[in-house]
This record gives structure tokens, sequence and C-alpha cells, in this order.
């Protein structure tokens, strides 16, 4: 699999307003890429987003030559750094806040809100024994959460694959803990889905 990817999506309409004028910044990643600040959302370039999308999956700060061959795996390794401070440039130019940046690396800001990353959190708190799962967090697990459904480059599915896994691995233990606590609809909720999921997943059947 290579850097290619063709995606058919429909993108959100621009908006008339500052791109980043204030307010909350969210950033979609699950059943669809979409940057919203205060609830409005936002025009991103292809290049900008897929950059944006890349540091919110890594979640952490990551080295800017990794990045750009990451991206940019068949040009140069100067094109590719000349595609990332375009990139980068571009996503300065919606708000500074989006991206942490330095000489060598860079990473997602940390006041932006990625769907992604509540529902790992989500299913943490799951996966925790001394926790009861929260109503919030069951209903946030059940949901459907397709990882960038149509981008087809090597880090997505990557990405893609880790949390289907680690989903699935949470609603078996929750269909498991919620029918040891008698909760049965939302246990059997939790298994339908699971075996949805993944139809042929032995440990899910047993589950259900």
């Amino acid at each position: 699999m290579g850097g290619h990817s063709v995606r058919h999506r429909t993108r959100p309409a621009p908006s008339h307003r500052p791109a980043m004028s204030g307010g909350r910044i969210t950033l979609s990643v699950l059943g669809g890429f979409e940057l919203r600040c205060g609830g409005h959302p936002v025009s991103v370039p292809l290049s900008a987003e897929r950059l944006l999308a890349f540091a919110a999956l890594q979640n952490r700060p990551v080295n800017r030559s990794f990045v750009a061959g990451t991206l940019w795996p068949e040009t140069t390794d100067e094109r590719a750094a000349a595609n990332l401070r375009s990139a980068l440039w571009r996503l300065r130019r919606l708000s500074p806040d989006l991206v942490e940046t330095s000489p060598e690396r860079f990473r997602l800001g940390n006041g932006t809100a990625v769907d992604a990353h509540e529902l790992t959190a989500s299913i943490w708190r799951i996966l925790d024994p001394s926790e009861e799962p929260a109503t919030g967090d069951i209903l946030h697990v059940c949901a459907p959460s397709d990882l960038l459904p149509g981008w087809y480059e090597d880090w997505v599915l990557i990405e893609r694959e880790r949390l289907r896994q680690l989903r699935l691995h949470a609603l078996e233990t929750l269909c498991e803990r919620l029918t040891a606590t008698r909760r049965f609809g939302l246990a059997v909720e939790a298994g339908l889905v699971a075996v949805q999921e993944e139809p042929l997943r032995e440990s899910a059947q047993r589950a259900l």
C-alpha cells in the first residue's frame, strides 16, 4: 500500500467568518474529517487536512522529517520538507494554536479536542476493572466509529486497525461486565456491535 489516496467525500462548506475566530476547536476523524471552531465548520486545504489528521492520530511530538517522509513518501526529502512547511503555514493561517512547532518537531495543539481521543478515553475507562462502566462511555463505545473512512494511506490504515481492535476488546469486556451486573439490554447491545464489526471473531460470539 503506497502513499496515494482516493477520497470521495463532501467537504464542509467554507465559513464566511474568519476561519478560527474564537470558540472551542474540535477535530472529528471518526466517520470523516471535519474541523469546527465554536460549532462552525472550517474549510481546511487538503494538504493541511492530512497533516492535521496525522498530528491528531500521533497525539505526541513527532520529528518533522518523519512526518514529511510519511505524508509525502514518493518525493525527494527536500520536496517533502517543503510540502510540510507549506502545510504548516496553511494551518497557522487558520489558527496559530492548531499545532505546536519547534525546529525539529511538531504536535497537535493542546486546545484542540479530538473525537478519537475521547473514544479512546472511554475505552480505557471501560477496561479499568476498578470502575463501573458509565452509561456515557457505554454509548460512546457502541456508536459507529470508523476512522477516516475513504482514506487509504498506510498510516491511517494502521491507526484504524489499532483503534478497531481496541474497541472490539472493550465491547467484549463490556458485554461480560454488564451481564455480570444484570444490565442485560446494554450487554446485548455491546455484544451485537462486536459481532457486527467482526462476525467471525469467536470471542465476540462467546461474549454475546
